[in-house]
């Protein structure tokens, strides 16, 4: 399920399907964009647009279905109840698996453009215990990344989207390093928004950490609902 805005995917992003090596179906949540779902304090209206949108997705065939921002994971009981299919609304739902597979001693840290408009209820919808060992990196609020302000600020987009990707991953690697510099406790990142996963390998270059991303995510949805055959020897 895609925002009903538009902008530009680097390969990686969920908008960009080239870089899946399954099938995506996309549909737009019809008068769902970025304000209407993640500034608002009342999220309400946003309920039925999105069920709608993944009841038509259901009705393609699809066998899972997913969803394009992390604040998308507000509705992950809502969505999840109604449908037939497995529901990935947030790259969130990493964040307790990060958590037992790193141990409790470290924290994980959560990287998007807004933490900060992330609620207890985001949270716990997808399992996260609010209380739990957790460090929060906003790519919009804490750090100067212009790039992504092109990508996703709909007031600073041109008549046609566009933005550098080696600006953007430079912009993003130094946001990131200097953030685990700062947390040195970090034993796992989490990145939350769809558009951050083009950039993970860099990141994960320069701060040598897990790194859990929607594309992470994506992979894990397909095996579940596709698993692989197995082939060797007995």
């Amino acid at each position: 399920m895609l925002l009903d805005e538009v902008c530009p995917g680097f390969p990686g992003s969920v908008r960009n399907a080239s870089a899946y090596p399954f099938p995506v179906q996309y549909d737009v949540v019809e008068n769902v964009d970025s304000d209407r779902l993640i500034f608002p304090s009342d999220k309400s209206a946003c309920l039925e647009p999105i069920l709608q949108s993944a009841r038509r997705l259901e009705r393609m065939g699809c066998r899972a279905i997913a969803a394009e921002c992390a604040h998308f994971a507000y509705f992950q009981k809502e969505v999840a109840v109604e449908l037939s299919v497995p529901v990935f609304m947030s790259s969130l739902l990493q964040v307790p698996l990060a958590q037992r597979l790193t141990g409790t001693t470290g924290r994980v840290g959560i990287v998007c453009a807004y933490p900060r408009r992330l609620t207890e209820h985001h949270l716990v919808s997808v399992g996260i215990d609010p209380a739990s060992n957790l460090a929060f990196m906003g790519i919009c609020e804490d750090y100067s990344c212009p790039e992504f302000e092109n990508l996703w600020n709909a007031d600073k987009w041109s008549a046609v989207p566009m933005a550098s990707f080696e600006r953007a991953e430079a912009e993003f690697v130094s946001g990131c390093k200097d953030f685990v510099s700062k947390n040195p406790d970090l034993c796992a990142l989490i990145f939350v928004c769809t558009g951050l996963q083009p950039f993970a390998r860099s990141v994960q270059h320069e701060v040598r950490l897990p790194i859990f991303s929607w594309s992470t995510l994506l992979d894990y949805a397909f095996s579940v609902v596709v698993h692989r055959e197995h082939y060797g020897h007995i």
